[in-house]
């Protein structure tokens, strides 16, 4: 082919250097586009303050502007969920996180876990009920299997369910819920007689409470809460009929732990578009410090690994699409790309200086939440276990 009739090379997009839109379908973008435009006009010139303060303050209003645009349970289909794609479930994680873990916190638990949980599980009647309007982000949901002394080994749970004539009686405790004391409905892990259990509790069922906690280091422009079960007495028909055991609540954590492979990379965009603007415009010895060897390795080394952690998120979403993805895949994209986002926020602080520290600029904020990320739905430990048992064949967990 003659040199003239070759086709132009597109120009380089410091955004995209590896071309990954090109992966996606215009249904895709526009999810995406949509998602962004949101985050951008709804919570980026507030959650600063909204960090700064400890709260979320119009937590509610949020969810009901994320029920419009689709957001909430948006992989699942029917009971008013917009049946989308793995795929552009996880980028509209991506852009949420992007903002702030907890706007995509909000969004996982509501989605990824409550709604999950009843949608796969739950009777018809309890979806009819629930799902329409958590859907529309009319009621916010919260799930509840961490307890104050077991975290990762959620089979020595001491919460307990028993049955009292026709009705179910639920005494417990569970720690560190999203969505806790706003939630209008907790799906609520308990022991049984006939193994662990999952229920629908209403708030405002008697001896149902869920006291917020405060004076959190990380995750602070979120609703985190205590679940406290006082002989909170359940009819027969509160109980999701169609699991029994560990796998009911860790499938729901999968499902939530996907979300977080692409929302990591959100927070990590943002870190990391932060220190770009920042290397470009800032000047030290007369000019600007992107243009020192030192930064540019940083930005370099930065880049590659976000966009490789966004490619690792995209490949998990078309196996997800495909019916595909194992639970041990996504604790592969969980593992890595939490870890890469932390040190992505890390070195970004670097190219910031003192202004790192500043709520003028995302990093700081980013780097704290992504500590709580990186432990929540699964620690280090428990996905290079669960990793380390699908490589030799070896439970090391007992």
């Amino acid at each position: 082919m003659p040199a003239s009739s070759k086709p132009s090379l597109p120009p380089f997009d410091p955004t995209d250097p590896l071309g990954l839109d090109d992966l996606l379908e215009p249904e895709d973008l526009a999810v995406r586009d949509t998602v962004r435009g949101w985050a951008a006009d709804r919570v980026l010139p507030h959650v600063a303050e909204w960090y700064e303060q400890g709260e979320l303050p119009t937590v509610r209003e949020l969810a009901r502007e994320l029920g419009a645009l689709g957001a909430l349970g948006m992989s699942l289909s029917g009971y008013g969920c917009a049946g989308a794609s793995a795929v552009q479930y996880g980028l509209a994680c991506l852009e949420l996180e992007a903002a702030d873990s907890g706007i995509r916190s909000l969004v996982s638990v509501q989605g990824s876990l409550a709604m999950y949980a009843i949608h796969r599980f739950g009777s018809e009647e309890q979806k009819q009920t629930w799902l329409p309007r958590m859907a529309a982000g009319e009621v916010i949901g919260c799930f509840g299997l961490t307890e104050p002394d077991h975290g990762s080994d959620p089979a020595s749970m001491r919460t307990h369910a028993k049955r009292d004539g026709g009705d179910w009686v639920l005494c417990g405790r569970k720690m560190w819920i999203t969505n806790g004391s706003v939630a209008g409905v907790a799906v609520v892990w308990a022991q049984t007689e006939d193994g662990v259990r999952g229920f629908v509790v209403p708030a405002g069922t008697p001896g149902f409470s869920a006291p917020e906690i405060k004076r959190k280091g990380s995750l602070r422009a979120s609703v985190t809460s205590e679940l406290v079960l006082d002989d909170v007495r359940l009819p027969a028909d509160a109980v999701l009929p169609e699991v029994t055991g560990l796998r009911g609540p860790l499938s729901c954590l999968s499902h939530a732990r996907y979300g977080i492979v692409w929302g990591a990379m959100g927070a990590a965009r943002s870190c990391f578009e932060a220190a770009l603007d920042y290397a470009r415009t800032r000047e030290q010895f007369g000019r600007p410090i992107g243009g020192f060897q030192l930064t540019q390795a940083k930005l370099a080394d930065m880049a590659v690994e976000l966009h490789k952690g966004i490619l690792l998120a995209h490949h998990l979403g078309r196996r997800m699409d495909a019916g595909r993805l194992r639970p041990e895949q996504v604790s592969f994209g969980k593992l890595n790309n939490v870890r890469e986002a932390i040190e992505i926020c890390r070195t970004a602080r670097t190219i910031l200086g003192a202004n790192g520290i500043s709520f003028e600029y995302p990093v700081m904020r980013h780097a704290a939440n992504l500590e709580s990320v990186l432990t929540y739905e699964g620690t280090v430990e428990m996905h290079q276990l669960v990793l380390g048992k699908a490589l030799t064949g070896l439970d090391a967990f007992r």
